[in-house]
């Protein structure tokens, strides 16, 4: 159970700095529930976790261009913004380790977003704005992937913990059994 929560925490802390934490928090259940035989963590369970991590990378990846959109962008500034996001990411991961991807997604978004948006329109203005909107949309990507694998890791903890603490019903049987029949021998 200490690896399980390990992973979690690392998972939510490399989630925050856009590294791929949420899928070291399903593998790393998917392992557990395989180690244990699928008695605490049901592959049930995994799979809808599994669900829920993709749709988590979806939502981030479109966030930017959703609020792109929202203000005005041509879907050409739209596409800018999430190539942006990705080429800053690259970019600043480099000379800034650990932070560099999510200040580089930031800001790669917005000058993606403001790039394209003023090759397609020539307004300053609207630019700025499609550019700011990305790059707040992005942000909120991230922060909502980081609430995702917050509520994975709670919903595998809470399984492991209650499955582990309640002895099943096999057990119980075997364990009554078990002081009958000493019962019955001391007599």
């Amino acid at each position: 159970m200490v690896s399980l929560v390990l992973a979690c925490v690392a998972g939510v802390v490399l989630t925050a700095v856009r590294l791929p934490g949420i899928w070291l928090i399903v593998f790393t259940g998917w392992g557990y529930g395989w180690y244990d035989g699928w008695q605490t963590l049901s592959l049930t369970l995994l799979i809808a976790a599994t669900v829920v991590a993709v749709i988590a990378e979806i939502v981030e990846a479109l966030m930017s261009v959703v609020f792109a959109r929202k203000a005005g962008a041509s879907g050409k500034a739209a596409w800018g913004a999430l190539i942006g996001g990705f080429v800053g990411m690259l970019v600043f991961t480099i000379p800034l380790p650990v932070i560099g991807t999510t200040i580089g997604a930031i800001l790669g978004c917005f000058i993606g977003a403001l790039v394209v948006e003023l090759g397609v329109r020539k307004d300053v203005g609207q630019g700025l704005r499609v550019g700011v909107f990305s790059a707040i949309g992005f942000t909120l990507g991230i922060v909502t992937k980081l609430l995702f694998a917050f509520a994975l890791s709670a919903v595998m903890l809470t399984s492991v913990v209650c499955s582990s603490g309640v002895p099943d019903d096999a057990a119980i049987v075997q364990e009554s059994a078990d002081q009958e029949s000493m019962e019955t021998s001391d007599g």
